[in-house]
Parts: C-alpha cells; sequence; structure tokens
C-alpha cells in the first residue's frame, strides 16, 4: 500500500527515518521498495488474498519488531521478538453494511488477530482508539494515537500566478469551483455533497464542483454518484472530474479553489482537510466522526446527512465578504500548524525504541 492514498502518504513520510535510524527491512513490491536503503524481500502476493495469510509468514525474517503498518498481519508464528500493528480505522467493521460476507468475515479474523497478536497498536486519533475499543475490545491501554502530519514543505498556499495557470490548463479547470477530494467509496459520501451542490446552482451560476480522481472510478464503486450526474444535464455541465492528478500539483487546485469540501462519513484521520487548510483554501467538514477533533473548533462543520443544510452552509461561506473570507483561512492556517511529520516521525521512533 506504499503508493495508496492515506496509508501511502503514511509510509512514505515515515520510511526514510525508520530506513536511516534501524535497521529495516522491507517486505513489498520490487519496484515500489526499490529506493528505500533497506534490505529487501521482494513479494508480489495480493493484498487480503489467501495467498498472503498463508505465505506471508515465511517470509518474515528473523528480528527484534515486526510492523504492519495495515491491519492485514501475519495470523501464523513469526520469527519476530515483538509485534506492532497501525490500524487507522475500523471503517471495515463499522460499515459492514457495505461489504460482501467475504469480505465481512476477512475484516473481523483479520481485525481481531491484529489486537489480539500485537504488543502494541498504533492508531491515529482518538476516535479511532474509542472504535478499536468498540469493535474488537482491545485493552485501551494498548492502544497509541499518534496523529498524522501535514507535509509542510508540499502544501502551501500557491501564489506563482504562472504555475497556477499552468496547473489550470493542465486539468482545464474552471474559473470558480467548489473541490472534493477523496477516494471514491460510500462513507466518503460524495453524493451528499452533488446533491447539496445542484441546491444552490440557481444562485451560483458560474460555479462548478471539481472532484480529483477519474470519473471511471465512480461507475464501479459508487453508482449513486454517477447516476445522479448522468441524470441531471445542468450538474454534468458543471461537475469537472480532473482525472488523475499528479502529487505536485495537488496544492495549487487547492489554492485555486474557492471552498474545499469534506462531507465523509467515516474518517479515522482525515489528511484532505488539512491540506487544504495550508494551501489556505476555506474549508467546510462533517462534523462526523475524527473530523471535529482532528480539525478543531474554529473550522466550519455541517452534517453530511443533510443535503440541504450543507447548501446552506456552503452558500453562507461562499458569501463572506473577503474580510470574513481571510479570517477562515487564517484560523486553518493556524489549525494545521499543529500537524507535522516530524511530530509523528519522534513518537513512532519513541514507541519502537521502548519495545
Amino acid at each position: 500500500m506504499l503508493y495508496s492514498s492515506g496509508i501511502g502518504t503514511y509510509l512514505q513520510s515515515l520510511l526514510p527515518t525508520l530506513a536511516e535510524r534501524y535497521n529495516l527491512t522491507l517486505i513489498g513490491d520490487a519496484q515500489e521498495i526499490s529506493s528505500y536503503q533497506a534490505i529487501k524481500i521482494t513479494s508480489n502476493i495480493s493484498i487480503y488474498s489467501v495467498q498472503e495469510i498463508f505465505k506471508f509468514p515465511s517470509l518474515v525474517p528473523k528480528c527484534d519488531i515486526f510492523w504492519s503498518p495495515h491491519y492485514n498481519v501475519p495470523i501464523l508464528p513469526i520469527k519476530a521478538k515483538k509485534r506492532l500493528v497501525t490500524i487507522h480505522d475500523v471503517y471495515h467493521l463499522a460499515f459492514l453494511e457495505t461489504l460482501s460476507l467475504k469480505q465481512k468475515l476477512y475484516a473481523k479474523i483479520m481485525m481481531q488477530a491484529a489486537v489480539k497478536k500485537s504488543h502494541h497498536v498504533i492508531t491515529v486519533s482518538q476516535f479511532s482508539k474509542k472504535e478499536i475499543v468498540k469493535y474488537t475490545a482491545c485493552p485501551s491501554d494498548k492502544i497509541r494515537v499518534i496523529y498524522n502530519g501535514v507535509n509542510h514543505a508540499h502544501f502551501y498556499p500557491i501564489r506563482d500566478s504562472k504555475r497556477l495557470q499552468s496547473v489550470t490548463k493542465k486539468y482545464r479547470l474552471p474559473n470558480s469551483f467548489i473541490l472534493f477530494v477523496g477516494n471514491v467509496k460510500p462513507h466518503k459520501n460524495l453524493i451528499s455533497l452533488i446533491n447539496a451542490f445542484a441546491l444552490i446552482r440557481d444562485k451560483f451560476p458560474h460555479l462548478s464542483l471539481v472532484i480529483v480522481g477519474k470519473k471511471e472510478g465512480f461507475i464501479t464503486n459508487d453508482n449513486h454518484v454517477f447516476d445522479r450526474i448522468s441524470h441531471d444535464k445542468s450538474l454534468e455541465d458543471s461537475i469537472h472530474f480532473t482525472g488523475f492528478v499528479a502529487d505536485e500539483d495537488l496544492p495549487a487546485i487547492y489554492s485555486l479553489a474557492d471552498l474545499f469540501v469534506f462531507p465523509s462519513l467515516y474518517e479515522g484521520f482525515g489528511l484532505p482537510p488539512l491540506e487544504a487548510m495550508a494551501c489556505a483554501c476555506p474549508v467546510l467538514v462533517s462534523n462526523y466522526a475524527s473530523m471535529p477533533e482532528i480539525c478543531g473548533a474554529d473550522i466550519h462543520y455541517t452534517d453530511p446527512t443533510d443535503a440541504q443544510q450543507m447548501a446552506t452552509d456552503i452558500q453562507k461561506i461562499l458569501s463572506y465578504p473577503q474580510k470574513e473570507k481571510d479570517k477562515v483561512i487564517k484560523k486553518g492556517l493556524q489549525q494545521v500548524t499543529s500537524y507535522t511529520w516530524d511530530q509523528s516521525i519522534r513518537e513512532h521512533v519513541n514507541l519502537l525504541d521502548s519495545l
């Protein structure tokens, strides 16, 4: 999962320091782990597969600590003195209705194994800690909360007009837009944002909704989203899918947006709102799950299950005079300073050293 969103960012932020500090061995795809200064054990075993369950343990060498950055841990014995796991959230247990029977069984078995077999569990918010205890009965004192960070060298307000123009042209961005960045999964709740956007179209006829990601992904992953757009010509014309966005272009897109909206129903942490804040973009965030904990008291929140309320909240922020918008942006910039990868890395290292 080195290049997956979320967990991929987590791994890419931690691994360079871990490789410098420890005698590190990485198990993974040969090409993906090739750039790291570590001992490499290559494997093309598919994640969440039966093959992974039975062949994965044989790949783990004798070591002081085995760390799994996701809950797909080896359930058979391994040659490690201690075991550590990071569980970012328990979405696969909390949203069982969105999973197949096979997926439900896998999630329950593996999540229970992960907390039982590990000496410590890392998670990314107090919300996720409570959820892990709730769904797995893991002892609270076994779980360490370590917040993710924001890469402030990468995410900052982009003021260079040539760079902004280049990104606008590259992704054919509209002049004025609301932005959504996130995976295509039902709990991301994009359908509610689209319904809210439809309610304000008459008041903001020149406003578009930009969705960072491939349109094709929505056909298989969230049919409600695709159907809602395809059956409304006015929406189809004003909703823009960027397709793939290069990492170096995302800060410019955040900086260009009039408003970033994150209507998620379930997040263990949620990096996109913080990235938007770091780029001086006003944000409107769901008041569910970990969002109030992560985004702080001074940020604008909305009920993600109420499209009318979300539309009202969007309209309110978009209608602010510039002085009020500047206050919103300033509060976001202040909030995001609380999250750095340097701090997160220090806390990981302290836990590893204690083990």
